[in-house]
């Protein structure tokens, strides 16, 4: 089968783009928005599969963002243009329920963090970083918005942030003579797939590259 891709309306590109460019990380991103970052009732947390590294000199991540249904911006777009700064994390895929719960549409200052269970989700402090993270993800990036790029007739917002702290839990590490080594089958990341569609990871294997 051919697409010709000039045939398909934006959203028909999206539905293939988003079953055919797979498996895709997820961004699980905190915000805030408040002036007082680390207050709880303020903070923002949601779940972004257009996203990706890009670079690591400068160390730049990128999410692409659409708008809220009603056509106004999202809150994390919101959130970061005021304060500057978003912590990423990589949820494992026992999160996968709540990640998904995170990706409601509240109004602007309601924290999905209040709408999940007590004892499911909580916040610690990042270290040397404004803003917490999430205790129950093994990595976490502490970034500072770096750019904002609008791209498209129906506008799409891309979301460029430097990484300046890098969580990474001990249960996933092991360091060789210096080296960190992080284990992705311990790690466990959950995968977004399309339609409501995710996916876990397989064991990892090694290939080496030619010379």
């Amino acid at each position: 089968m051919n697409i010709d891709f000039s045939d398909c309306s934006a959203s028909q590109r999206y539905h293939l783009m988003t079953q055919t460019i797979i498996p895709r990380p997820i961004a699980w991103a905190l915000t805030s928005s408040s002036n007082a970052n680390a207050d709880p009732n303020s903070l923002n947390l949601a779940p972004f599969s257009y996203f990706t590294a890009v670079s690591s000199d400068p160390a730049l991540l990128m999410l692409s963002l659409g708008k809220k249904p009603n056509g106004e911006s999202k809150d994390t777009l919101t959130n970061v243009l005021k304060n500057k700064k978003m912590v990423i994390h990589i949820a494992g895929e026992n999160l996968a329920d709540i990640v998904t719960q995170t990706a409601a549409s509240l109004a602007h200052g309601e924290s999905e963090l209040a709408t999940i269970p007590e004892g499911v989700l909580n916040t610690v402090p990042f270290e040397g970083f404004a803003l917490p993270r999430i205790a129950q993800c093994d990595i976490a990036y502490g970034c500072e918005l770096y750019e904002i790029k609008e791209i498209g007739e129906v506008a799409q917002t891309l979301i460029f942030v430097e990484i300046k702290q890098l969580y990474v839990s001990a249960k996933v590490t092991t360091v060789n003579d210096g080296r960190i080594k992080i284990a992705a089958d311990s790690v466990n990341p959950l995968a977004r797939l399309g339609a409501s569609e995710y996916s876990g990871i397989t064991a990892p294997f090694k290939k080496t590259r030619p010379a």
